[in-house]
């Protein structure tokens, strides 16, 4: 069996992707991020997007006749959904801790905004302002877009934390506890309904600036957002319009629609916006090469990998 890596990541994973793969019983494999050697033989591409001045590369998928599936490494695939000599399964990573770590950094901003913690740290300025305080967690409405492998356990640990939650997907789905929406006048009902919106969709051409002016200015006054989807998910110059005019009370944003963010981008310096450099959930080596020995042990068997993406959906 061989596997090409068109990742630059290939020395940090093949040592513990051949543990893995041992520790399922798979057969010995050649390893290489060599991208023309051997390419009949390739049965599985390991991917992760590589840029070369600026912009991702693109690759000709179509030389490698033999390949079963490409697998990549990061739960994000929109770049590669376009790209017609892709004609063979397309996996995105699904990672327990992945999902842990994207959990744990919304709830974390989450709370952050809902306890006001900002104006305390930032207001260390002699003067006892004890009487701002909170609402209790039940008292605070959350809105998540994005219900899905990341969304839905979200939600799911704020709602357990005694938060008012509220969901919203393209299509409609159920979750215990948690109202779910989905379609225009659904998506409509959570902006309208958030105290605090979580953003966690997939990039597709339906979800593009999915947050723009027309539906920022849906959103109730003083809200706040927490993007940790994917930048383009927001129209940058109207969120900068609608904290300007004071719509939207603050910004936290984990990604944008160029990385890493120019020096020179305003949000860098804005007094309410908040930049974290994609750090939401990362993907660990050791948890992500044990889902992609299980993925191609499942395709090996025939079987339907975690994580198989749907083209006509976008993820």
């Amino acid at each position: 069996m061989r596997i090409l890596f068109l990742s630059d990541l290939f020395p940090s994973y093949e040592i513990s992707l051949r543990q893995a793969l041992k520790e399922r019983g798979l057969p010995e494999c050649t390893m290489s991020d060599k991208k023309t050697e051997k390419v009949q033989e390739v049965e599985f591409i390991i991917y992760s997007p590589v840029k070369s001045n600026g912009r991702v590369i693109r690759h000709d998928f179509s030389t490698y006749i033999n390949n079963k599936a490409v697998l990549s490494i990061y739960a994000g695939v929109e770049h590669l959904l376009n790209n017609s000599s892709l004609n063979c399964p397309l996996v995105k990573m699904v990672d327990d801790g992945l999902t842990s770590g994207m959990i744990e950094w919304c709830v974390a901003h989450t709370l952050r905004i809902h306890l006001g913690i900002d104006r305390h740290i930032l207001g260390q300025d002699g003067i006892w302002r004890h009487k701002s305080k909170p609402p209790l967690a039940k008292d605070r409405r959350v809105g998540i877009l994005g219900i899905g492998a990341l969304g839905k356990p979200t939600a799911e640990a704020l709602h357990f934390l005694g938060f008012d939650v509220v969901g919203w997907s393209r299509t409609a789905k159920n979750l215990t506890g948690i109202r779910c929406f989905h379609g225009s006048e659904g998506l409509k009902k959570v902006l309208r309904f958030a105290e605090i919106l979580i953003v966690l969709l997939p990039l597709t051409k339906e979800t593009f600036h999915i947050l723009n002016e027309e539906t920022l200015s849906v959103m109730q006054k003083d809200s706040a957002i927490i993007n940790a989807g994917r930048g383009s998910l927001i129209d940058d110059i109207a969120l900068l319009k609608s904290l300007k005019m004071g719509h939207i009370l603050n910004a936290t944003l984990d990604v944008f629609a160029t990385e890493p963010l120019p020096p020179s981008h305003p949000y860098w310096v804005h007094p309410r916006v908040t930049v974290t450099p994609h750090i939401a959930a990362d993907t660990s080596i050791e948890s992500s090469s044990k889902v992609l020995a299980r993925n191609i042990e499942l395709i090996l068997e025939g079987k339907k990998p975690v994580g198989l993406v749907d083209f006509k959906r976008g993820y």
